[in-house]
Formats: structure tokens, sequence, C-alpha cells
């Protein structure tokens, strides 16, 4: 059963907390219980979104572009993408790490939503199924054919969903109710380090490839040695003027560590697939599958 803690106006003791609990029908369950902390286990998850962080701080710093549009990113007269956009800006359809000519996305405005653990049923009714976790546009359409539309319909759904959606049907009702109690995942390992430029002009132009190939390979070793990790995949990214974007990637038996050798293998991926058959708009390095080093021979797999 769940139950909402309310502190009362009396000092707790440093062992116990007084809490009046209630039913989610609202009937006290005792009129003054006791219970210790450890008999609670509440799980609070707050989020925050920090996507248009730059154009907020644009606003705050100067009160003449409060409630206007506003794009944080490279000079018009030069490329790059949109580094944050304010929500006014959105309604035009620009939107975060977007050339501002073809963003077409549209986002609400920012906001605080408080979802109490007595309201979550009800405030998950209205949502549509790919909202839950784990339901892809696959889970989508098959609960979609069946009627099942919003996370209200599985709310009420009284057969098995199992028989739509095999073993996940029983994850996918406990999802509807907001019932989840997998453990909170920080994203704080890093999977991979990566960076890339985005010419002013395109170009094929090997020494201006080389040099930021070069550049990039140092910035990325210096970030694994400060974090104490080598990669075991080097992988490079291309885009052309038509945006048509290319990744190729390679592995190695032992950790990769220095600038030098995340390079040659660039070098390696680039004139191995043929990239630079034409200018590039967009020159990318990156390194995946971290752990720490040991060892120092390249071997390609």
């Amino acid at each position: 059963m769940s139950v909402t803690p309310q502190l009362t106006s009396r000092p707790a003791h440093p062992f116990w907390h007084r809490l009046r609990l209630e039913s989610v029908m609202g009937t006290p369950l005792r009129p003054e219980g006791i219970v210790s902390c450890s008999m609670l286990m509440f799980r609070v998850i707050f989020h925050l979104d920090m996507d248009a962080f730059y154009a907020s701080v644009e606003q705050r710093d100067n009160p003449a572009l409060r409630g206007r549009p506003v794009i944080v990113g490279t000079p018009p007269t030069q490329r790059g993408v949109v580094c944050a956009a304010s929500y006014e800006a959105r309604k035009f359809g620009v939107r975060s790490a977007m050339p501002s000519a073809t963003a077409d996305d549209y986002r609400k405005p920012d906001g605080l939503t408080l979802v109490p653990e007595k309201e979550k049923v009800q405030f998950l009714r209205p949502l549509p199924v790919r909202a839950l976790y784990g339901v892809g546009r696959v889970t989508e359409s098959i609960l979609n054919r069946e009627g099942l539309q919003t996370v209200g319909d599985l709310q009420d759904f009284p057969g098995d969903l199992r028989a739509l959606v095999g073993s996940f049907g029983p994850t996918l009702k406990e999802f509807a109710f907001g019932h989840d109690d997998r453990p909170l995942e920080s994203g704080d390992e890093i999977k991979s380090i990566s960076g890339e430029e985005t010419f002013l002009k395109d170009t094929d132009d090997r020494q201006v490839l080389r040099a930021c190939l070069r550049q990039q390979a140092e910035d990325i070793s210096a970030r694994l040695k400060h974090r104490r990790l080598g990669a075991h995949t080097v992988q490079v990214k291309v885009r052309y003027g038509d945006f048509i974007t290319l990744t190729r990637q390679i592995s190695v038996e032992d950790p990769l560590t220095e600038a030098r050798e995340i390079y040659r293998l660039g070098c390696f991926l680039l004139g191995r697939e043929k990239l630079v058959s034409r200018p590039l708009r967009l020159l990318g390095l990156g390194v995946a599958s971290l752990r720490e080093p040991s060892g120092r021979q390249l071997f390609l797999l």
C-alpha cells in the first residue's frame, strides 16, 4: 500500500520520526504512527533539463532579451550548430544541436512539474503508451492495433498483456501504474570521449584535415590520461556539404592512451574507407570501449 508521510510539528527523536501515515483513501492507518526511517523507502527523482541553459543565462544578464527568441551559437556569418535556444525561439522550430536552417522541432516551454506519489496513476493516464520505458515503435504499433493508445488504456486493460507483448507484459502493466523499482542509474560512467569540428568552408585539404585530427587526438589523449583510462575502439565521423554523415570505427586488443596512436588509427580509417572522396563539412574523432590500461602493443581485431 502506498503511503504519504507528513511530518508533524513535534521534534523528531534522533532515531525515530513521528509521522502521520495516511492510506491512499485518506484514512489514517494509526492515530500517531511511529515508524523507523528504514521502514520508509520512498524515492524522489529530480530531473533537471538544462537544454536551454545558455540562452536563459543571456536573458538573465540582458533583460532586453527576455521573452524574445534567443539562439546561442556561432556568428550568423559562420558555420556552426545551435548551442542553446530559448523556448521563444523553439516556437519557430529552432532547437539545440541543429543548424538553424534545418531545425524543425517544437518543444514545450520549461516549467516545474511535481508528481506526488498519490497522484502518479492519474498523471500517467493521458500519456501515450510510447511514454513508458521499453515501449518502442514496434511495441507501440502492437498496442495501438489493440486499441491501447494511452497509459490509461493499459491501466484499464482487463486481459493479460503477455498475449500482446510477451514476457514484457507484467512489467509494462507495473510501469503503467508508476511502479518501477529498478535502481536509478546516475550515468556517471564515461562510455566514450570524442571531439569534432565544423569547418568554415567545406575542405578536402589534407594538411587541414590532418591538423584537425591531430588536435582532436591530443585532446582525447589528455582526457583519457586524466581519467586513467585506455580506449579499445577508435571512431571517425565525417559530414559532407549535403549533410550526409558517415562513421567508421576500428577496435584493438590493447588499450590506447597516446595521441599518436589515436591519430594514426584515425588516419587509417579515413584512408581505408576513402571518406575524403569529396570536401568535408565536419570531421570528428572519438574513442570508446574504455577500460583501465594494461599493455602497449597494438593488435588489430
